[in-house]
């Protein structure tokens, strides 16, 4: 078993919020899917601009990465988060060999963002909003849990290791802002006016 001395509530909290995030955005994607299936030439409701929309992403074989449509992959996955975080803010205990498949799975959804965010930004030149919000609630799930599966010692048993990633737990926001400021300047140097995009929408 791994030692979990305390229920980690913050990472609970943000295990629940980020998988109903997630699933909300896998939702609104299926149901994108859907539209634009039964309307070829119809546009979906996350069409803003050239640049910023839904359609071209939902209609490469890039969203159609395994077969079949991405959004069915966030909506099964995001359920197991789900079911995790309510785990954990309950304080129960899983073996260390549990929380190990937990995070390969995890580390699994962040690689194949990573991929798709590549594929968006310099393949298809397009940033889909719903996209983009499982990218929000991914990156910092990845980080965070990388973080706890340090500090409750599934990845070492060194005392200090452990007490080293409860304290960077506090860093984890920071660190993911990072992340997404790298995303916004990949964005940019690909000439998609991501910044551009979003002012436009908020004036």
């Amino acid at each position: 078993m791994t030692a979990q001395r305390t229920r980690h509530i913050g990472y609970g909290i943000w295990l629940i919020v980020a998988s109903l995030v997630g699933w909300w955005a896998a939702f609104q994607l299926t149901v994108e899917k859907f539209f634009l299936l039964e309307n070829p030439d119809g546009q979906s409701s996350c069409y803003v601009s050239v640049m910023l929309q839904c359609d071209k992403n939902l209609g490469s074989w890039q969203g159609e990465a395994f077969g079949f449509p991405n959004p069915l992959i966030g909506l099964t996955g995001w359920m197991a988060v789900l079911v995790m975080g309510v785990a954990v803010l309950a304080g129960v205990r899983f073996a260390r060999w549990f929380w190990a498949l937990f995070g390969l799975g995890i580390l699994g959804a962040f690689a194949f963002i990573c991929w798709l965010i590549g594929q968006s930004i310099f393949v298809l030149f397009v940033l889909c909003p719903w996209c983009m919000v499982t990218w929000a609630v991914t990156i910092p799930t990845f980080i965070a849990t990388a973080v706890h599966l340090v500090r409750n010692g599934t990845l070492t048993k060194s005392p200090k290791a452990r007490q080293r990633a409860d304290r960077l737990m506090a860093w984890v926001p920071l660190m993911s802002i990072l992340a997404y400021a790298i995303v916004i300047a990949m964005a940019q140097l690909a000439g998609l006016d991501f910044l551009g995009e979003m002012a436009g929408l908020l004036f």
